[in-house]
C-alpha cells in the first residue's frame, strides 16, 4: 500500500499521519520531520534546509527528492509507505513516478485534506512546541497548564519562527501556488480523493480510513 497525504502547512497532516501508520502498518516519510531533525543536529543538509524554511520558502526539488529517495530505499517500505508532505510540486511527483517505475511499483492513493486560509493562519500563529522534547500545544485549542512550560517535560515552550504570521502566511501562499498544479496532477491520474480538514479531527480520520479501505476492497 502506498500513499500519499497531501495538504497545506496546518491541515493536520501530522497528526493524521501518525493515525494512518498505526492502522495501516506502513512507515511515515515527513520531508518536515527529516529536515527538522537534521536542522536540529545541526547537519550540511539541515543547514540548507534551515535557510529556505526560515524565510518561508519551500526547499529545492533537487535536495527533497534526494532524501525521500534514499528513504524509499530502505527496507521498512518494501510493502508500503505513507509520504507526508511529498511531493509538493509537479516536478518532484514526476521524480517520484520515476522512481517507481525504476522499481516496478505503482502509487495507489493521493488523499489532499483541504483547509480554508484564514484557518490554516489561525492554526499557526497559536501554535507553540517545546523547545526540549517537541511536544506541540495551541493557544486555543489545546495551552500548557502553566504558561510557557511544557505539561510533559517542563521544558520552554516557544512560539516557531515558521509559525510567525508574516512566515505562516508566505508558507501557506507558497504552498497553494505551487501546489494547485499539483492536485490537478493527480486528478488527471484518477488517484486524488480530497478530505474535508476543517471537521474534528476524529472525524477527518474517518473520512481517510474509508477512502483508503474503499480503494482497496
Amino acid at each position: 500500500m502506498r500513499l500519499i497525504l497531501l495538504g497545506p502547512p496546518n491541515a493536520g497532516k501530522g497528526t493524521q499521519a501518525k493515525q494512518m501508520v498505526e492502522e495501516l502498518k506502513v512507515p511515515q516519510i515527513s520531508t518536515g520531520d527529516i529536515f527538522r531533525k537534521n536542522i536540529k543536529e545541526g547537519t550540511p543538509l539541515g543547514v540548507k534546509a534551515k535557510n529556505y524554511l526560515d524565510e518561508g520558502l519551500l526547499v529545492p526539488d533537487e535536495l527533497v527528492v534526494q532524501i525521500v529517495n534514499d528513504r524509499l530505499d530502505q527496507d521498512d517500505c518494501r510493502n508500503g509507505f505513507l509520504l507526508d508532505g511529498f511531493p509538493r510540486t509537479v516536478a518532484q511527483a514526476k521524480a517520484l513516478d520515476s522512481y517507481l517505475e525504476k522499481n516496478n511499483l505503482n502509487l495507489d492513493l493521493v488523499l489532499n485534506i483541504h483547509v480554508e486560509k484564514d484557518t490554516l493562519i489561525k492554526r499557526a500563529i497559536g501554535r507553540r512546541v517545546c523547545k526540549s522534547c517537541g511536544a506541540t500545544y495551541h493557544i486555543d485549542f489545546q495551552p500548557v497548564q502553566i504558561d510557557g512550560i511544557c505539561d510533559s517535560c517542563g521544558g520552554n515552550v516557544v512560539q516557531r519562527d515558521d509559525d510567525k504570521k508574516e512566515t505562516a502566511e508566505k508558507r501557506i501562499q507558497v504552498y497553494m501556488d505551487e501546489t494547485q498544479p499539483l492536485i490537478e496532477y493527480y486528478q488527471s491520474k484518477s488517484l486524488l480523493k480530497t478530505i474535508n480538514g476543517e471537521q474534528e479531527i476524529s472525524q477527518v480520520t474517518d473520512d481517510i480510513m474509508k477512502e483508503v479501505k474503499e480503494n482497496f476492497q
